[in-house]
């Protein structure tokens, strides 16, 4: 366990969490909590910490669309930040006095991240918004298949994108047309790093690959702020690849146009 690394992270945010310790036990929480960031902006700062997230951006999607949270360089309306944060249930955490000081209560958390870790829920939430839209489209889908099992149901070649037959992928999701096949890749980056440039640079291999490959498209769906640090291969991949979309391209209805 890195306890410096706990309070180091916990210290950055001290003086913001300090601020939301006036909220706990708030009867009016959502007008006292727009009151309070009227005057102290920065304790947005600190709400991806109460939530156990490591990322300063956090992606969540509901029954009213999707919406991309920026915490360090807010995005949305403070309104829009309590709605959030009223469906976490975080600001009934606050509100009903569960937790006493949240210093302590990041300490744990952080002390729990640490120790154990965190998978990216991003790509997960993801997704299930892919498929929402995929849904949306009427068409035949599969989740999670096999390039082996696309061959056999289909008796269609794909080797040009497995190395001969040498490697196997399993797909996110495929769409059966009634000539085409669309096989898709989904992923949603809230930080940058090397892995989005592996992927762009991989992506973009599969996509050249399958161009030989008839009636059949790879399809990739990707979003999130990791993307500016990398966004030069990106371009590149975007500039070879036809179908590389984002969460915009989906509400504007590109599935609609493209699974006709």
């Amino acid at each position: 366990m890195d306890f410096k690394k706990v309070y180091e992270n916990v210290n950055r945010i001290n003086v913001e969490l300090n601020i939301m310790n006036s909220l706990i036990g708030s009867p009016n929480i959502e007008e006292e909590f727009k009151l309070l960031y009227s005057k102290y902006p920065e304790i947005l700062k600190c709400v991806p910490t109460l939530l156990a997230v490591r990322q300063n951006e956090i992606y969540a999607q509901d029954a009213d669309g999707a919406f991309v949270y920026n915490f360090n360089n807010p995005n949305y309306s403070v309104e829009q930040y309590i709605a959030f944060m009223k469906k976490t249930g975080l600001l009934d955490l606050l509100s009903n006095h569960i937790i006493n000081n949240l210093v302590d209560y990041a300490l744990g958390i952080e002390t729990g991240l640490d120790s154990n870790g965190r998978k990216n829920r991003g790509g997960h939430q993801m997704e299930d918004l892919v498929e929402n839209y995929i849904k949306k489209a009427n068409v035949e889908y599969y989740k999670e298949m096999y390039l082996t099992e696309i061959e056999s149901k289909w008796n269609i070649d794909l080797s040009a994108i497995s190395a001969k037959g040498t490697t196997t992928k399993r797909w996110d999701f495929v769409v059966k047309t009634q000539n085409h096949i669309y096989v898709i890749e989904t992923n949603f980056y809230t930080s940058g790093g090397s892995k989005l440039n592996e992927t762009s640079r991989s992506y973009k291999m599969i996509a050249e690959e399958a161009r030989s490959i008839k009636n059949v498209d790879f399809v990739w769906v990707t979003d999130g702020g990791g993307w500016k640090s990398a966004r030069r291969n990106l371009e590149e991949t975007f500039n070879i690849m036809p179908y590389l979309f984002n969460i915009q391209d989906m509400e504007n209805g590109v599935f609609l146009s493209l699974f006709k």
